[in-house]
Parts: C-alpha cells; structure tokens; sequence
C-alpha cells in the first residue's frame, strides 16, 4: 500500500518522499489509519518492520492537528525505549519526519549530561525519547512534568522488562494523564509483558505481523558445535572472509566482549565493542564507524541486539548463545533488513547445549548444523600462538584500576592502602572459554608461595589475658571480630 493512500497529511508525506519512502510496509499500512483516528493500539513485531514510522508518522499529524503547545518542562509526545541507542535513532527518525513542521524533538538517556537534559525540557518539548532510569531520575528532582502528554509510546518493551525497567515504568505512568493515547510495541508477547500492557492501554487495536518469536525469513541460520575455548580461533577463521560486508557479533558478558575485541586485534583484525560499560561518547564513536564501514567488525552484548538499525549487516556471529531464547530472535535480527538477506552463524559449547533446544524450540525450526573447517586444528594452532601476550586496551586498564583501588579501599586520586596489587597473568595464559573470567584470583606471595594460614597458632601468647582484656574489656585488646 502507498502511504498517500494511508490519510497522512501533505507535510508528512513530503518528509517521506524526501527520504525516498512511497509503499508502506506491513505493520505501517495496518497501524496508520488506526493511530489517526486516536487509537490505542498493541503492536507485535519484530525489528526492522518499519515500527518506527508506524507510530511516529501518524503521531506528527496528530500533534499538528491539535495545535498545542508544550508546558514548561513538559513534553506532548513520549517515546520510552530500552536503550540509548535505540532512543538516538528513534530521535533522528522523528527529525527527519518533522521536517518542515516546528515540532521540537530532544532525547533523555544516561551517559550524556543531565544539566542538558534540564534546559530542554524547561522550555518544553513537542516529542522526546527517552529511557526510563534518566527520566525517573529527572521526575524525582522535579525538573519533568508528564500532565501534559497526549501520545505515549512504549518500544521494545519485553527488553524493558528483561533489562529491569518495570518499576520505572510504573513510575512514570503514574505521572502520566489518564486521557491520552497509548502505543505499546513488543517483538514478543508472553503472558507477563501482556499484563504490563493492560495497565497502560485501553481497548487497543492489536496489530500482528508476523508469528511470535519467529526469526527473520531471509537470515540463514547455521550452528557449529565447538569445544569453549577454540571458539576464539574459529572466529579469527571466519572473519578473514573478505565477502562480509559488516558483522555484529554477540557476547553474553561486557568483559567477554572486550576480550574477543582485544584477540581479534592480536591477529590483525579490527573491531569495536560496544556495551554497557562504554561511555555514551565511546558508544556513539563505535556505532559510527560501524554504520559507516570504517571498521566492519562490531563486537555487543545483548544492549545492542535492539538499539542497532544498521543496514548491510551481512553475518551476525553469536559467539555465546544467549540463555534468554528471545534474545537470539532480536540479535539475528540485526542482518536481513530492508529486504536483504543475512546469514547468522552460531558456536555452541557443550554446556551451551540446552540454550540452543530452548532457541529452536522457541523458534520452531531446526538451525543447519555445520562442521568445523578440515583444516581448523593447524590454523587454530597458529591463531592461538599469536595471541599470548595481547594487552588489554586503555579503558579496560583504567576500569581494572578502579576496580583494584576500591578493593583496597582508596578513592581515585589517593594512595592505595593494604597489600600491593600482583601483576596479572597474560590474557592468553588462561582458557578463552571465559569461564575463569568472574572467579576470585588466588592471593600469591612475593615468591609465588600461597597464603599461610590464618589459623592462631596454639601458643600460650593465645590465651585470654588473666585480666580478661578480650574485645571490648578495659584491657589489652584481643583481635576476636577483627576482620582479616
């Protein structure tokens, strides 16, 4: 269907010819019409639809209909979304769709300056987007005011959910109006995020475009079976085919992901990280040189498997399965959008086994098994000789700083106090399974010795003092309750 057939006004019918959109797809030809009329409306879909334009087109003409205008510190239309990323390109669509109206458009997440985050919302704003932890921050020091909204979108909430936002959201709605529209967006819709969705609309026009937790029809899925720690080498393997175009590779773990960073450049490979311990700056410098090809390797944890819309995604490489089946529905997502076809390549672990019944029983199709490479052993000899002494990269360095100095209670900046920090073993001495990557290290002595006992020896000196001078006596102090 062409959206001028859809009842869109001139304005936002111009903004769409200048980004070169004339045929709406699926879930926008079936959701515009609806959100006119004012609507509440469920949407189920999966990433890459076309969900953004399904609510944000509609939504510009209903707010240029009204004619209103936003309070001081207020906003008329907000967007609620999981991730900064997400929220960022929500944003830049919302521009590009605005263009030519005087709506205002500002985004509300961590990681940027909240001050900025203040002056915006003093004057008021037509659409923001935002993610809940900052705007509840923002609503508790009263620099927000949510009366106001007409339009309120929820995206991606079951990664809301998973990621523990549901207390925020409950927040936040009871600040919200009772006579407003209501989106609620959600790639899948089990029985828990369907009761999230009762609270907040009302009587909704439910849209679905495809069957729950389906994975996209054009991505060809593909699963070796590989011990832990060989995984890293047939990664090395892969990425050395010179017919991938771009390729997100998805880790379980923040500290996973640098690591695989940091041994793909080991061997002359170049790849970015991006996960919740970057800074906003460092994420935004990762995403860009991504979307822009400068360096064709993205390395994310499960944060990004919604908050990335870049096109020519050509292979998206799951080094760890997820233990949530959903989230391999939203990484494999990532590739074969826009009409493209992708190809997703998972390694599996034996203890990884049970994640991948639970992903094709929820997928309801069997992954293409593929074998190791024949000559994997020999190439897989030679990649791990390369990679022993790979350092890790500033901001890992300066976190594992920080981590050590509060372990040994001093603040940055001050003398660290208690036992000096041994040196730590090269990062390819250990397993690359990643399995000793959260375990305590052991404390070994200047000479390598382990701890002596902290056992008292029985010696006379061990008796209590014959003037009861234990803890808490007027006498010589004891050390009972004294932490070691």
């Amino acid at each position: 269907m062409q959206f001028k057939q859809l009842g869109l006004s001139e304005t936002v019918l111009a903004a769409l010819t200048a980004k070169g959109y004339t045929e709406a797809t699926p879930i926008q030809a079936q959701s515009i019409p609806s959100l006119l009329e004012g609507r509440d409306l469920l949407g189920i879909a999966q990433t890459g639809t076309g969900k953004t334009a399904a609510f944000m087109l509609p939504s510009i003409d209903r707010l240029i209909a009204s004619g209103g205008r936003a309070q001081p510190r207020g906003c008329r239309m907000l967007v609620l979304a999981p991730t900064r990323e997400l929220a960022s390109q929500i944003a830049e669509s919302a521009r590009a769709y605005a263009k030519g109206t005087k709506l205002s458009v500002a985004t509300i997440f961590g990681g940027t300056s909240i001050h900025k985050n203040k002056t915006d919302l003093a004057r008021g704003i037509d659409i923001v987007v935002a993610t809940p932890g900052r705007l509840v921050d923002l609503l508790d020091q009263h620099y927000a005011i949510l009366l106001g909204i007409e339009i309120l979108v929820l995206d991606e909430a079951d990664q809301m959910m998973d990621l523990g936002f549901i207390h925020a959201l409950k927040r936040i709605v009871r600040e919200l109006p009772a006579k407003r529209q209501t989106l609620f967006f959600s790639a899948t819709m089990p029985k828990t995020i369907r009761e999230l969705a009762g609270q907040f609309i009302k009587n909704p026009v439910e849209v679905k475009v495809t069957p729950e937790a389906t994975t996209a029809e054009r991505v060809e899925q593909h699963v070796t079976y590989v011990q832990q720690g060989e995984k890293q080498a047939l990664l090395t393997m892969a990425l050395r085919d010179e017919t991938i175009d771009r390729a997100l590779i998805f880790t379980r773990t923040k500290h996973g992901a640098d690591r695989v960073v940091r041994l793909l450049a080991g061997n002359g490979i170049a790849a970015n990280a991006i996960h919740g311990n970057k800074s906003q700056p460092q994420r935004e410098r990762a995403l860009g040189e991504f979307r822009s090809g400068k360096v064709k390797i993205l390395v994310a944890t499960d944060i990004a498997a919604r908050g990335i819309d870049v096109s020519g995604v050509s292979h998206v490489f799951n080094f760890e399965l997820p233990n949530v089946p959903d989230q391999y529905v939203h990484r494999i997502g990532r590739t074969a959008r826009a009409g493209a076809t992708g190809l997703a390549i998972s390694y599996c672990a034996e203890d990884e086994r049970p994640y991948l019944r639970d992903i094709e029983r929820l997928t309801r199709q069997k992954l293409t098994v593929v074998p190791l490479p024949e000559n994997f052993l020999s190439e897989a000899a030679k990649i791990s000789s390369s990679r022993v002494n790979v350092a890790p990269s500033a901001s890992e360095q300066a976190g594992r700083n920080g981590r050590d100095m509060q372990r040994n209670g001093a603040r940055p900046g001050q003398p660290q106090r208690g036992r000096p920090q041994q040196p730590r073993r090269a990062e390819g001495a250990r397993s690359e399974g990643g399995s000793n990557e959260a375990r305590p290290r052991r404390f070994d002595g200047p000479s390598g010795e382990q701890p002596r006992s902290y056992a008292r020896p029985k010696t006379k000196w061990a008796a209590k003092p014959a003037n009861g001078g234990g803890a808490g006596s007027g006498g010589q102090r004891g050390n009972a309750g004294r932490p070691r």
